[in-house]
């Protein structure tokens, strides 16, 4: 069965893509959650590890091709795959030819922040920028701690991905929000990094949001379940309480960047206090 999915907004189109599968530590993921709790709705192996999947977005708008989210770095090595449990039982190329696209007819890409299962795929194997014709989309701040990473964001942060879209002037550098195309915006999103920037589309009366790390997957949608990854963590708290509010009243479109079975889901109030996510279901007819 195909991952992909579509969504119509107005004028534009959004299409769920997927890079694959892969495992992180439970625990990591959701930080002080009990185990207890959290293994209900995401079971763990027998290494502890939950399965997630790498959702990239494709926003067909104005006769552009926008991508969001790359995929997974695909040249760590047989070692770097077996520890995350890598499994690409579908890849974000063959989504893009699945709708009649390759590479080189992508316009622009988003990356909402530059680690290796984010940003990944911005370059080939051989080292050349994957979508060449293309600029890619970066917060100043997140270029700036890519380049000059410390002892807890290094191993996020893969210079063999980065470098040559950095040397070869591709990257659209921006600070803050800001709009790309009519509808079209970044938002920043620090907690989970300074420099994390979710995506907002807003046409035809309609609002669709990429999450980016804010909101990993939809079983993440308890407040205070943040990730054991996120550097600045109450920053992040405060940033879900203000948006998952937000994202509601306005009946939001949610895409997440790891959910291994939701590709877009709404929020709706929890009877326990906050907003839980749950799935949207694509319209009939």
């Amino acid at each position: 069965m195909s991952w992909i999915q579509k969504r119509s907004l107005g004028d534009a189109e959004v299409i769920s893509l997927t890079d694959g599968q892969f495992r992180l530590d439970g625990g990591a993921m959701f930080g002080t959650v009990p185990k207890v709790l959290w293994e209900k709705v995401a079971p763990a192996d027998e290494l502890n590890r939950i399965t997630l999947r790498i959702n990239p977005l494709l926003i067909r708008l104005g006769g552009e091709n926008i991508l969001v989210e790359t995929g997974f770095w695909d040249r760590g090595g047989e070692k770097f795959e077996a520890m995350f449990g890598l499994d690409r039982d579908e890849t974000v190329f063959r989504g893009l030819a699945e709708v009649g696209l390759a590479p080189e007819d992508i316009h622009l890409v988003i990356n909402t922040h530059l680690h290796f299962d984010h940003a990944g795929r911005n370059v080939t194997a051989l080292g050349e920028p994957t979508f060449p014709n293309a600029r890619y989309v970066v917060q100043a701040q997140e270029l700036h701690d890519a380049l000059h990473p410390h002892e807890r964001s290094r191993a996020s942060y893969i210079r063999d991905y980065i470098d040559p879209i950095h040397d070869a002037g591709l990257f659209q550098v921006v600070e803050g929000e800001q709009e790309l195309r009519p509808g079209l915006s970044v938002l920043p999103l620090p907690g989970h990094n300074l420099g994390q920037q979710g995506v907002v589309l807003r046409r035809g009366g309609q609002t669709l949001v990429y999450t980016a790390d804010l909101l990993p997957t939809t079983v993440h949608s308890p407040t205070a379940w943040v990730i054991g990854y996120d550097l600045y963590p109450v920053t992040n708290l405060e940033h879900r309480r203000r948006y998952f509010a937000q994202w509601h009243e306005q009946n939001a479109l949610i895409c997440t960047p790891h959910d291994p079975r939701t590709p877009f889901a709404r929020f709706e109030p929890n009877p326990k206090g906050g907003f839980r996510a749950v799935p949207d279901q694509p319209a009939v007819g």
